[in-house]
């Protein structure tokens, strides 16, 4: 067993063992908001986001009119998150931005909201294995985009915005790749039209991308089994001024 595959093995382990050994504490029916907070709280600067969850949803249930209801549904999509339970983050998100729409809390709740999503588009074992999933369905960061796009737009000031602008880059270049896998799936099913076609809208629409450059390869191929030999010339020298060193131009 290799060094990855043994390390991947002994986290399978850890939380296998963590699970079986770890049973939730009874919450006190008698507790009141104020130490019910307190003990989520601490359970949150542990790390122990699964007890603070169940402490939370206590005192959300118990008093849901309280002091703490707002930063109880914050602390909740937050924690959530951090268990990676993202549908439930999800909709305590949704739930939040129903309830509370002028919040001064609520462009954190649509950055939430992005990470989220880009939580959900994420494969741990393939991140460990450092195996490239680009390929598969970018339903996920694309909501993401959305997301950060809304905050971004709804509040430009917000102190979560270069964070978003960032994540956005990001995803950008993550989309790019999907259309190029698409891109290099209809060649090689011979489409080359389609092929061409999935190529030049990554041109189009992930200005700055790193896949430029194999999008514009794609579509000289492309262009060559189709016999267009001017748009081929075309690409082939919009790559010479961009990428000279690029193989094709050899």
């Amino acid at each position: 067993m290799n060094r990855v595959s043994k390390g991947v093995a002994l986290a399978l382990l850890a939380l296998t063992l963590n699970a079986c050994s770890s049973k939730p504490e009874e919450i006190s029916k008698k507790a009141t908001a104020e130490v019910l907070y307190s003990q989520a709280r601490t359970s949150m600067e542990l790390g122990n986001y699964s007890k603070a969850i169940r402490t939370l949803e206590a005192l959300d249930s118990r008093y849901p009119f309280g002091p703490y209801k707002t930063q109880v549904q914050l602390d909740m999509i937050y924690s959530y998150y951090k268990t990676g339970d993202t549908a439930q983050a999800l909709a305590n998100i949704d739930r939040f931005i129903r309830l509370n729409p002028t919040s001064k809390d609520i462009d954190y709740v649509y950055f939430m909201r992005g990470l989220t999503n880009m939580q959900s588009d994420d494969y741990l074992f393939h991140d460990l294995l450092n195996i490239d999933r680009t390929d598969r369905d970018p339903q996920h960061a694309e909501q993401a985009f959305k997301d950060f796009d809304k905050l971004i737009k709804l509040h430009p000031t917000s102190k979560y915005a270069a964070d978003a602008r960032q994540r956005m880059k990001a995803i950008k270049n993550r989309l790019a790749r999907y259309s190029i896998h698409v891109a290099e799936y209809y060649f090689k099913m011979s489409a080359w039209s389609a092929a061409a076609s999935r190529a030049q809208y990554v041109l189009e629409t992930f200005e700055g991308s790193p896949s430029r450059e194999k999008a514009l390869e794609i579509m000289a191929k492309a262009y060559k089994e189709l016999g267009q030999k001017t748009l081929e010339n075309h690409v082939l020298s919009v790559m010479k001024a961009n990428y000279p060193n690029n193989s094709l131009l050899r």
